[in-house]
């Protein structure tokens, strides 16, 4: 793995931060590990684990009604769980940026997450979420630096979504913890 494949997430967090993101909402998510245990070690952050994708949208609305700045964590899988939830992002038209780890691109071995991982840009665009794409690790941070600006500064809804490429693909032949 590259130094640059290695540093996103911290170039990352250092988005979110510049950003004035106080408050991370998640699903675990291997690909997010690192950025996760940034905003949980940050006294100033406040990280929340979630039960499922479509909660961090509202956690995103009462942040945002409370005047705070968030972010919402996930994988491609999760953006399914979300649909009826980003209606209310296009009606209320609150600034919500996510942070998508992709499955089912190329190489993938675990065929339940195909679809949505086709999917995902299209479910988004449909919802009226704007989708930036990152494909190389350096591509990550200025993706999500802009998308943030965006987001906040327009109320828009906005999700950078990392190319599977860049996490790696998850082998199911590795024992457990790995």
């Amino acid at each position: 793995m590259t130094r640059i494949a290695e540093a996103w997430p911290q170039q990352v967090y250092a988005a979110l931060q510049g950003a004035g993101v106080k408050l991370v909402a998640y699903v675990p998510d291997a690909g997010h590990t690192r950025l996760i245990e940034l905003c949980h070690a940050d006294p100033a952050q406040r990280a929340v684990v979630l039960s499922t994708e479509e909660e961090g949208i509202g956690i995103a609305a009462g942040a945002w009604l409370g005047g705070m700045r968030s972010a919402l964590l996930m994988q491609s899988s999760g953006v399914g769980n979300c649909i009826n939830a980003l209606g209310m992002v296009a009606e209320c038209r609150f600034p919500l940026l996510m942070v998508v780890t992709m499955r089912g691109e190329a190489g993938e071995t675990n065929p339940w997450q195909l679809p949505m991982g086709r999917a995902t840009p299209a479910v988004l665009a449909a919802m009226g979420v704007e989708v930036r794409a990152a494909a190389r690790a350096e591509e990550i941070a200025p993706a999500v630096a802009a998308g943030a600006r965006r987001a906040f500064d327009q109320s828009a809804a906005v999700a950078v979504l990392i190319a599977q490429q860049v996490i790696g693909v998850k082998s199911f032949d590795e024992p457990a913890g790995k």
